[in-house]
């Protein structure tokens, strides 16, 4: 008697603070997903209420926020499903995305875990260089694969995962709509990388803060080319500057 395949079945997961303005348009773009789970760190806006209403089939958890590798490993830990389908609340599943995804994983033979492409949008404009022209983030992955590398608290990524493929249609990563979010997002991973490198042992250098800060501008500015995103990339790259010298600032007060 033939064998029937299983069909390969997928956990949307997300983790959220806060995210009233757009948690509609993420799940929305994740529907196509056998389970979807939240992960909330005690949002205080109406994140809960919205998908409460809207979305009564997510699974909802809640859990202190700590760092963001945790966080995503705890999440990781409600899924049921082989494959693992990670989402930022900022980002969205195109319909051509979602139709990859959903023809990749029924291949005979499959990577442990793809990379998605992205297209960043920055103040509700699309921003085509300053390094976004090859941003791209493992999204996509087997649950076997599933951990997140407990070393680093920001900019996390997983443990083992071989050699990714990469899907060819983007996601869409709807970043910041103003500068005073972007700058609280930058306090909040300096904060997060000051901890990283403190607990490794890397010591405070003027030095290194100072040309640190200045390269990151240059980089993104003339080598990435965010000079030919005009005020937006001068913007970014005045913020991935800042990034630097505010991690060296925060590494500084952990000596102290």
């Amino acid at each position: 008697m033939k064998e029937v395949m299983k069909e390969p079945t997928i956990s949307a997961l997300l983790i959220v603070f806060n995210e009233e303005k757009n948690i509609e348009d993420a799940l929305q773009s994740v529907e196509f997903a056998d389970e979807i789970i939240v992960l909330d760190s005690f949002s205080t806006d109406k994140t809960l209420e919205i998908i409460k209403t809207k979305f009564p089939a997510v699974k909802i958890y809640q859990n202190k926020f700590e760092d963001f590798t945790q966080q995503r490993n705890k999440c990781i830990s409600y899924a049921k499903n082989e494959w693992i389908l990670f989402l930022d609340a900022d980002e969205r599943v195109t319909p051509e995305l979602k139709a990859e995804i959903l023809s990749e994983i029924k291949k005979p033979v499959t990577r442990k875990a793809y990379f998605f492409k992205r297209k960043f949008f920055f103040m509700g404009q699309q921003v085509n260089f300053s390094g976004t022209q090859n941003d791209k983030n493992i999204r996509l992955f087997k649950r076997e694969v599933a951990h997140y590398d407990e070393s680093k608290r920001v900019h996390e990524g997983l443990s083992n995962v071989g050699n990714p493929g990469t899907l060819q249609n983007y996601l869409l990563h709807f970043s910041f709509d103003s500068y005073d979010a972007y700058y609280k997002k930058v306090i909040h991973y300096s904060k997060l990388k000051a901890r990283d490198l403190y607990e490794r042992q890397i010591p405070y250098q003027l030095f290194k803060q100072l040309s640190k800060c200045c390269f990151n501008f240059f980089k993104m500015y003339f080598l990435k080319l965010g000079i030919l995103d005009g005020r937006k990339g001068f913007t970014l790259s005045y913020l991935s500057a800042l990034s630097s010298f505010k991690t060296y600032e925060f590494l500084k007060e952990e000596y102290a």
